[in-house]
C-alpha cells in the first residue's frame, strides 16, 4: 500500500482546541448542523458537555433494569421451587417457603443480574472492544489526555462533506484540523486473494 494519503480515503477530521469553552461552543456548532457520528475527546468530564453535544439519557438502564427483574424473578422461582417443592424440609411446623427469609437472596441474584448487564451492556453500546481506531493515527491526539481539546467528525456520517465538515471546524475556531486516514483499511486480504 502506498504512503501517498491522496489515494486514500479520509476517516475522519480532526479539530484541535485549546480551551474547554472552545470545545463546548465547537460541540454546539457541530450539534446544531445535524452530525451524528462524532464526538469530543478532552483530558477531563466538562460540566454540560452532554447537553452541548446533545446526548439525552444513556440507553444502559433498558439493559439493566430488565435484567435486573430476571434476577429477581429468576431467584423468586428457584428458591421456591427448591425449598417449598423439589425438597422440602418441615422443621418445626415452619413453612417449605417463606418469602421474608428469601430476600437477602432475591437482592443478591438481582444485583449479579445488574452488574454483568452493565458490564456487557456498556461493552455493547460502546462497541468494544474495538482494537483500533483511526483517531489514534493522529500524533497530536496524545495530547487529548494532557491539555488539548478535540472534536471528531467520522467519515461515515451522512452529512460528512471534507471540505464542508472542514470548513465548519474552521469557524468554530480551532487552532488545528486534520484530516485522519485509516492506516489499517485494506491490510486484511480478501477472501479472494486468501484462497486464490
Amino acid at each position: 500500500m502506498s504512503d501517498d494519503s491522496s489515494d486514500k480515503k479520509p476517516a475522519l477530521l480532526l479539530a484541535e482546541f485549546d480551551t474547554a469553552k472552545d470545545v463546548v461552543h465547537a460541540a454546539e456548532k457541530v450539534r446544531d448542523a445535524g452530525y451524528k457520528n462524532w464526538d469530543t475527546h478532552t483530558p477531563f468530564p466538562i460540566h454540560g458537555m452532554d447537553k452541548a453535544m446533545g446526548l439525552g439519557q444513556s440507553k444502559l438502564g433498558a439493559i439493566v433494569f430488565p435484567a435486573a427483574m430476571t434476577g429477581t424473578t429468576l431467584a423468586f422461582f428457584m428458591i421456591w421451587w427448591m425449598n417449598g417443592v423439589d425438597y422440602p424440609l418441615i422443621i418445626g411446623g415452619k413453612p417449605g417457603f417463606s418469602l421474608p427469609s428469601q430476600i437477602p437472596i432475591m437482592f443478591e441474584v438481582t444485583v449479579l443480574f445488574s452488574a454483568f448487564s452493565t458490564v456487557f451492556g456498556m461493552l455493547h453500546l460502546n462497541r468494544l472492544p474495538r482494537h483500533h481506531h483511526p483517531i489514534f493515527n493522529s500524533e497530536r491526539f496524545s495530547a487529548s489526555t494532557d491539555h488539548k481539546y478535540f472534536v471528531s467528525i467520522e467519515a461515515e456520517d451522512p452529512k460528512f462533506d471534507l471540505e464542508k465538515t472542514k470548513k465548519l471546524l474552521e469557524q468554530c475556531h480551532a487552532t488545528n484540523i486534520e484530516v485522519v486516514f485509516d492506516d489499517n483499511e485494506g491490510d486484511m486480504p480478501s477472501e479472494e486473494e486468501e484462497h486464490g
